[in-house]
């Protein structure tokens, strides 16, 4: 097994597991212990793993930070088919809010009923939104932040105030057991505003977020309502999710029936 592969599988092990020992790696990786503690040591420099005695433990906070066209390319397949079965869940007529995640994004690209009011702080949401009939955008005020096309703010928060609306769409760069989280902060101040703004709360999340906490929190789990994925939810984290009365679904779950 290559060095990448075996470091691949502590990582996706310990998206399970909390911990991770030094035998469970041997046997995992088919290796050596003096393999395993140097395979131990590089995930540690990338700061995917903290390293304990005897072994690791999950890294639980991340601070990667992309830029908008960065986070378009990543996971883009997944985010497609994430935003089509989220297009779905929207009915004639339904009041919206929907975020600046690029999934999200990708849910404005089926989005094929009519009749909505839609808030939104992103401007590619909003030019996307442009080429559909009958649908009213309300662009929030504030500032522009060019790396994230997106607009935040006092102002944007104290807009998206006034209004109540009966969906929420919104994409997460972590979700985990303390909720949902985002390395940027004024995203995080504004979305957890959305989030109290919305009758249904719902989360477009790919399945690289699972498990992943962010410097800044966006809400508790008790927010949400739904979460929809592209593929099977790490064990732990569907516990979780049961556990708040969360709706999980996924695509490859759809397929099937």
């Amino acid at each position: 097994m290559l060095q990448d592969e075996r470091l691949e599988a502590i990582f996706q092990y310990l998206q399970v597991n909390e911990r991770i020992d030094i035998e469970t790696i041997c046997e995992l990786n088919h290796v050596s212990k003096d393999t395993a503690r140097r395979d131990l040591i590089l995930l540690e420099e990338a700061k995917r793993v903290i390293r304990i005695r005897g072994g690791a433990k999950r890294a639980q906070l991340h601070n990667e930070v992309y830029n908008f066209d960065e986070r378009a390319e990543m996971a883009l397949a997944a985010k497609n088919e994430i935003g089509k079965l989220a297009a779905s869940l929207i009915r004639e007529g339904d009041h919206l809010i929907l975020d600046a995640s690029t999934t999200v994004l990708a849910l404005t690209k089926y989005l094929s009923s009519q009749n909505h009011h839609i808030v939104t702080n992103s401007m590619d949401v909003a030019n996307e939104l442009l080429g559909k009939e009958n649908i009213r955008i309300n662009l929030l005020g504030g500032t522009v932040s060019k790396n994230h096309r997106a607009i935040y703010g006092s102002r944007a928060i104290k807009d998206i105030q006034d209004y109540k609306v009966n969906k929420c769409f919104i994409g997460t760069c972590g979700i985990s057991e303390t909720g949902l989280s985002t390395s940027i902060e004024e995203e995080g101040l504004l979305n957890r505003e959305m989030v109290r703004s919305s009758d249904t709360v719902i989360v477009l999340v790919d399945s690289t977020k699972f498990n992943k906490t962010f410097f800044q929190k966006v809400c508790g789990l008790e927010d949400i309502d739904i979460v929809i994925t592209e593929k099977e939810v790490p064990e732990n984290m569907l516990e979780i999710l049961e556990r708040h009365n969360i709706q999980v679904i996924s695509v490859i779950d759809e397929l099937k029936k």
